[in-house]
């Protein structure tokens, strides 16, 4: 019977698992709680890789994902994701940040800062064990790569996250979004220097050169269109701008990042900004996590694979909320404050597998690091709600109180 199928029914088999596995589970279970569906999504993606279902059943594994259904996935994944990160960049509010920027700076400052130390230490550990460590990095590249992909927070997610606690509109909502905004930012910016090539410099400054350039064509262009050309205009834009840096050699996310950062959030309607993002991470996104999951390695050992994730867990959610409490008590927060920010702060899924898939792409990291970051992003995603609900419920003054 397998040899009777075509590709294509082999592709909407990977396809029906996709979507049915991730879904059964959330539901049936009531997991929303702990693991919202995104994040039943991306373990589904580990449970439906080479690790686990590959392991159990390898013969049905490797008809199912098969090379060219592999390859299809990855294109559906790839497009995907530039949407998304897309959407992260445009809804970058950097204006409300240079307005409150003394508290902004310093928040989002030591929230990026003490993580990224914590887990430049983790990294450097993992220096003394074969592995772990791409063939093509450099030793600064692994341990400033590592380093910050634990210090990483994913602005998308941790929308869904404020919205399922109902503190997104809220003042500390919007505080909180200024800090991951900053942060975003720098978490781009590193990365751009952690995939310099000097092989490829002349081409890197010159798409530089040419993005600013076409940038400033494009605004004036975006800025006379009505709304429903803008969002088509914008898909041809992030194209254009994933093509340049994946070409410069800095990776297509790279580029898909520019693409939104130098939109402006009030050119599209938020609603529809809200559903763009809530139809993508329906319809497609799966597929990414999907992909990811295929991308999953426990060669070292997997035992080896979850030390080094606890590792990277404890210094990650260990440094951000250092970090938050040393910045309340610079700016003289309330008792419980900086625990909630924190928290929230640390949600990384979505974002830091991105970043890990570029480290992984540009053979900065192996397949079990990659593994060992994405068990650890899952583990602090899950976290955040189950920990934050409850002190939101006992510190309700915090919530409405402007800064």
């Amino acid at each position: 019977m397998h040899s009777a199928m075509n590709t294509t029914e082999i592709f909407l088999i990977a396809m029906l698992l996709i979507f049915s596995i991730p879904y059964l589970i959330w539901r049936l279970c009531r997991t929303d709680y702990y693991a919202p569906l995104v994040v039943v999504q991306i373990i589904a993606g580990i449970v439906l890789g080479p690790g686990v279902l590959g392991a159990a059943f390898p013969d049905y594994y490797s008809f199912v994902f098969n090379p060219a259904v592999i390859q299809s996935l990855n294109g559906i994944a790839w497009w995907a994701v530039m949407i998304f990160v897309m959407i992260a960049g445009i809804e970058l509010d950097l204006q409300k940040a240079w307005e409150h920027r003394r508290e902004s700076t310093i928040t989002a400052g030591l929230a990026l800062g003490m993580p990224l130390i914590f887990g430049c230490a983790a990294a450097a550990g993992m220096l003394g064990y074969a592995g772990w460590v791409g063939p093509k990095a450099m030793t600064w590249q692994f341990v400033v790569g590592v380093g910050m992909a634990c210090a990483v927070t994913a602005l998308p997610i941790l929308i869904l996250l404020m919205e399922k606690l109902e503190v997104l509109r809220q003042p500390i909502g919007q505080r909180i979004l200024r800090y991951a905004s900053l942060d975003d930012i720098a978490i781009w910016g590193v990365l751009a220097i952690i995939l310099l090539d000097w092989d490829r410099m002349g081409r890197q400054v010159g798409f530089l050169f040419a993005f600013a350039l076409a940038t400033l064509a494009y605004r004036r262009v975006m800025i006379k269109l009505q709304e429903s050309d803008r969002w088509y205009v914008g898909l041809i834009w992030l194209a254009v701008c994933g093509f340049g840096a994946d070409w410069a050699g800095l990776h297509f996310m790279v580029g898909a990042f520019l693409a939104g950062a130098v939109m402006d959030a009030h050119w599209f309607n938020q609603e529809k900004m809200d559903l763009m993002r809530h139809h993508v991470l329906l319809a497609i996104m799966p597929v990414f996590f999907l992909s990811t999951g295929l991308r999953t390695n426990w060669a070292v050992g997997g035992a080896a694979v979850f030390i080094a994730a606890a590792v990277l867990l404890v210094a990650s959610v260990s440094g951000k909320l250092m970090g938050v409490q040393l910045a309340g008590k610079i700016l003289k927060w309330e008792k419980g404050e900086a625990s909630i920010i924190g928290w929230l702060l640390q949600t990384k899924a979505l974002i830091m597998i991105i970043f890990a898939n570029i480290l992984l792409d540009k053979q900065i990291i192996t397949s079990e690091t990659f593994t060992a970051l994405l068990l650890m992003a899952v583990a602090s995603t899950m976290l955040t709600v189950p920990v934050v609900y409850p002190k939101l419920q006992r510190l309700k003054q915090i919530i409405s109180r402007p800064k």
